[in-house]
C-alpha cells in the first residue's frame, strides 16, 4: 500500500506546511483591512484627477460592501469545498479577490469601487477564507485550535505587513499602480499556495494519537451534517456567543481612532494604528485557539467575555492614555480570539464531515456583528454625546455572553436514528 505523503513528507510533518500555506493565503485575503491606507489617496484621485465630488461616507462604502459579501459568500460556497476540493476553491477565490483589486484600479466613481473592490473582491475573500480553516481542522484532529489559530493569524496580521507595503508603493508609484500590483500578486500567490491543499483520507489520525475519552458530562465526539447541526441548541448558543464576541469587539474597535485623539494618546499607535493593534488581533487567534484545545470552548469563551468586560469597565470608569492602550489591546486580542474559538468549537462540537457548510452558517454571526457593531457604536455615541457611552453597552454584552456560555454552550448529543 502506498504511504501517505503531504508535500513529499510524512503527514505529521507535512501538515504544518499546509498551515503555513493557509497563513499566507489569509495574509493576502486580509489585506482588505488595509483599506484605510487606500481610502485617502483614492479620494484625492477622484477629486483632483477626475474632478469628482466625493464625501468621506462614499469612501467607507466599499469596505462595508466587502464585509457584506464576505459574510454572505461563506455559507453559500461551503459545499463546493467538498465537491471541487480545497485547491480549486482557493484558486477561484484568489482569482476573484485579485480581479476585484485590478478592476478597482479602473474605477472612475466610488460606486465602481463598491462593485469591484467591495463586491467582486469581497466575494473572492468569502469563497477562499473558509478553505484553509477546513484543511487545518481536518489535518489536526489533535490540535484543532492551534492549527486553526495559526492559519487565521495571517488574516489578523495582514494589516501590520501589507499596510506599510501599500503606503510605500502608493508614495512611489501612485494608488492606481499599487492596486494593480496587489491584484496581480494575489492571483499568482494564492494560485501557487493552493496547489498543495488537500483533505486527509477519511478517518486519518496522526501516528500515535488516540482521540481522548470524553470528560464526565460531555458528549462523544460526533460528525454532523449542517441540517443536523441546525437542530441542536449547541449551535445557537455558539452562534450567539460568536455574535456577541464580534459585536462587542467591533463596537469598541470602531471608535478606537477617535478615542485615541480625544485622550491625546501619543504612542506608536498614533504613528501606525493598523499595525499596532493588528499584532494583538493576530496574536489572539493562536492563543485562544490553543486555549480552546486545552480547556474547551465553553471555558475559553467565558475567559474572553470576562476580559472584554474588564477592559470595558476600565475604559468606562478610568479613561486615560495607559488604560486606553491596555484595554484596547485586550479588546483586540479577544476579538481576534473569537475568530479562532468559533471555528475550533464548530469542529469540536459538530465534527469535520460537513465542516465547510457548518462553519459557513456559523460565520454569519461574524457578518452580523461586523455590520451591526460600528453602526451601533456610532448611534450610541451620537445619542449619549460621548465616546465613553459605548463601553457600558459593551460591558453588558460581555456579561450576557458569559451567561450564555455558562448555561448553554456545551457539546451536542447526536440522537440515534431509530431503526
Amino acid at each position: 500500500m502506498e504511504t501517505l505523503k503531504v508535500v513529499g513528507m510524512k503527514p505529521e510533518t507535512g501538515r504544518w506546511v499546509l498551515v503555513l500555506c493557509g497563513l499566507i493565503i489569509n495574509l493576502c485575503l486580509g489585506t482588505i483591512y488595509s483599506w484605510s491606507v487606500f481610502k485617502g489617496p483614492l479620494e484625492n484621485y477622484f477629486k483632483i484627477t477626475l474632478g469628482q465630488t466625493v464625501t468621506p461616507l462614499d469612501m467607507y462604502l466599499p469596505f462595508s460592501a466587502f464585509l457584506a459579501l464576505f459574510a454572505i459568500a461563506m455559507p453559500l460556497t461551503g459545499k463546493y469545498i467538498e465537491s471541487l476540493g480545497p485547491k480549486k476553491v482557493v484558486i477561484i477565490g484568489g482569482f476573484l479577490t485579485g480581479l476585484g483589486w485590478l478592476l478597482a484600479s479602473l474605477a472612475t466613481t466610488p460606486w465602481h469601487l463598491i462593485l469591484m473592490y467591495g463586491g467582486i473582491g469581497g466575494l473572492g475573500v468569502g469563497i477562499a477564507y473558509g478553505v484553509p480553516v477546513a484543511v487545518a481542522a481536518r489535518w489536526f484532529p489533535d490540535r484543532k485550535g492551534l492549527a486553526v489559530g495559526l492559519t487565521l493569524l495571517g488574516f489578523g496580521l495582514s494589516a501590520l505587513l501589507t499596510a506599510d507595503i501599500a503606503k510605500w508603493m502608493i508614495a512611489q508609484q501612485g494608488v492606481i499602480t499599487t492596486l494593480q500590483a496587489f491584484g496581480i500578486s494575489f492571483i499568482v500567490i494564492m494560485a501557487l499556495l493552493a496547489l498543495p491543499l488537500s483533505f486527509p483520507p477519511a478517518g486519518w489520525k496522526p501516528s500515535g494519537w488516540t482521540p481522548p475519552a470524553p470528560k464526565p458530562g460531555e458528549a462523544q465526539a460526533c460528525d454532523m451534517t449542517r441540517s443536523e447541526m441546525l437542530r441542536t441548541s449547541s449551535f445557537y448558543a455558539l452562534w450567539i456567543c460568536y455574535f456577541i464576541g464580534c459585536l462587542a469587539g467591533l463596537m469598541a474597535i470602531g471608535i478606537v481612532s477617535d478615542m485615541a485623539k480625544q485622550l491625546q494618546v501619543v504612542t506608536i499607535f498614533m504613528l501606525a494604528p493598523a499595525g499596532f493593534f493588528a499584532i494583538f488581533n493576530g496574536g489572539g487567534r493562536p492563543v485562544f485557539g490553543a486555549l480552546t484545545d486545552r480547556l474547551n470552548p465553553r471555558n475559553t469563551a467565558m475567559i474572553s467575555f470576562v476580559l472584554i468586560a474588564l477592559a470595558s469597565l476600565l475604559l468606562w470608569q478610568a479613561p486615560g492614555a495607559g488604560i486606553f492602550i491596555l484595554a484596547f489591546a485586550i479588546l483586540y486580542v479577544c476579538f481576534g480570539g473569537w475568530l479562532a474559538i468559533a471555528p475550533t468549537a464548530c469542529a469540536s462540537y459538530f465534527g469535520t464531515c460537513d465542516y465547510p457548510r457548518c462553519y459557513g452558517i456559523l460565520f454569519l454571526a461574524y457578518g452580523a456583528g461586523a455590520l451591526a457593531g460600528p453602526t451601533l457604536a456610532g448611534f450610541i455615541q451620537t445619542t449619549s454625546g460621548s465616546l465613553l457611552g459605548v463601553f457600558p453597552y459593551v460591558l453588558a454584552l460581555a456579561l450576557i455572553g458569559c451567561a450564555v456560555a455558562w448555561f448553554l454552550l456545551k457539546p451536542p448529543v447526536k440522537k440515534a436514528v431509530a431503526g
